[in-house]
């Protein structure tokens, strides 16, 4: 617990980037070190500047101690990179978080074979039906199933997946404690009873929309390969694909019909040499030699979904139609931030307006403006036009 504390410290310097972490735990032989030196010695290490090392001189220990107080009295781990069961196919990736908070139990990822199953969150039936498929197929046959618990694909893989009675883990964008988005809720409790929920965030930390491109990272780095369900061109299962091939991992995707918006992006990746997905075993079979005693195919079909059960898409008409889609502010706000919702309310849908603009407009500093942008374009609400320019892609309905 002493060594714990100082890892959370140097985990929780305020503006402090992981990569610059990074390089400090190579340059020292442990937090503490770092903890004791004073500036010229952390000078010493490449690649940090004057102002990145004054953020190390506060030695607080206070934000750690209540750190780990809440994660003792939620019954929350701490798992640092010097932990055995820090899983070593992720501390080989470039950016590896240097400690990771979690909730459930944690599995020995380098004996799994984890498999990553992201999409859209504004997906349709047949995106819903996919995902729940793969997630079952692949947990049924023994492998881990790996997402990050936001709607739709992603929910629809870790129900499959639970359905199965097998393993999944769900990253999260914010503190393992936070359950988000709220209707996830249920889907929360039952990963964390048989699963495992983990973040690099601490507790109470709030799901940031600049966290969830980072926690992509994540989600990749832990699994042999990713498998896009459903993606429009622009999405941040995109994002996650494409961290996956930097980290030097199998991509995956699953065809869809050749004119929907949701599969344009799985078939730009198939288009460019991603395997193509259209039942568990096409991808776990690549594994099989690899993993003998974990992995057997199972072509046991998905049973039917329990009356009663309730899955929330958006309508495949609704998806086809070339009007822009509607997003109802007062029933249903895509679970958006405050910025994003000023932002949103700004933006137009023919005349691009600059991000200076935008601030100017809201009253927000410009860089929570560029931040809740990125997420809007990602999640299709925005789109950029020419430089630092957007435009609203939906239609907004306030009444």
């Amino acid at each position: 617990m002493a060594a714990l504390k100082y890892w959370v410290w140097l985990a929780s310097v305020p503006a402090l980037t992981n990569r610059s972490k990074l390089l400090l735990l190579e340059h020292f032989p442990s937090p503490e070190d770092i903890y004791y030196a004073d500036e010229g010695e952390i000078l010493q290490v490449e690649g940090l500047n004057k102002s990145q090392a004054a953020l190390l001189l506060d030695k607080s220990l206070e934000r750690a101690q209540r750190i780990l107080t809440d994660c003792a009295r939620k019954e929350l781990f701490v798992l640092t990179m010097d932990d055995a069961t820090y899983p070593c196919r992720l501390r080989n990736i470039y950016d590896p978080p240097i400690l990771l908070y979690g909730k459930g139990s944690m599995p020995l990822f380098d004996d799994e074979a984890a498999i990553a199953v992201v999409g859209t969150r504004k997906c349709t039936p047949y995106g819903v039906n996919a995902a729940e498929q793969l997630g079952y197929e692949m947990a049924k046959a023994g492998a881990v199933v790996v997402s990050g618990l936001a709607k739709g694909i992603d929910a629809a893989s870790h129900r499959g997946a639970l359905r199965a009675g097998g393993f999944t883990a769900a990253i999260l964008g914010g503190g393992v404690d936070v359950v988000y988005p709220p209707q996830n809720r249920r889907l929360y409790e039952d990963i964390a009873a048989t699963g495992v929920l983990l973040s690099e965030y601490p507790p109470q930390a709030e799901p940031d929309g600049w966290h969830f491109p980072a926690r992509n990272r994540i989600i990749s780095g832990l699994c042999l390969a990713t498998v896009v369900v459903e993606a429009p061109k622009k999405s941040g299962a995109l994002i996650t694909a494409n961290t996956a091939l930097e980290q030097g991992r199998e991509v995956f995707a699953v065809p869809g019909p050749i004119s929907a918006p949701n599969s344009a992006g799985c078939h730009q990746l198939i288009r460019e040499g991603a395997g193509l997905a259209s039942c568990g075993w096409d991808v776990l079979s690549e594994y099989q030699n690899q993993f003998p005693h974990r992995l057997k195919n199972d072509d046991q079909p998905l049973p039917p979904m329990p009356e009663g059960s309730e899955v929330t898409v958006i309508p495949a008409k609704a998806v086809e139609e070339s009007a822009l889609p509607v997003l109802d502010l007062v029933k249903n706000k895509e679970g958006l931030t405050d910025d994003q919702l000023r932002i949103i309310q700004v933006l137009t849908t023919d005349e691009p307006l600059l991000t200076d603009d935008v601030a100017e407009i809201t009253g927000l500093p410009v860089r929570r403006v560029l931040s809740a942008l990125t997420v809007l374009e990602i999640d299709g609400f925005a789109r950029e036009q020419g430089a630092r320019c957007f435009v609203r892609t939906v239609e907004i309905k306030k009444e």
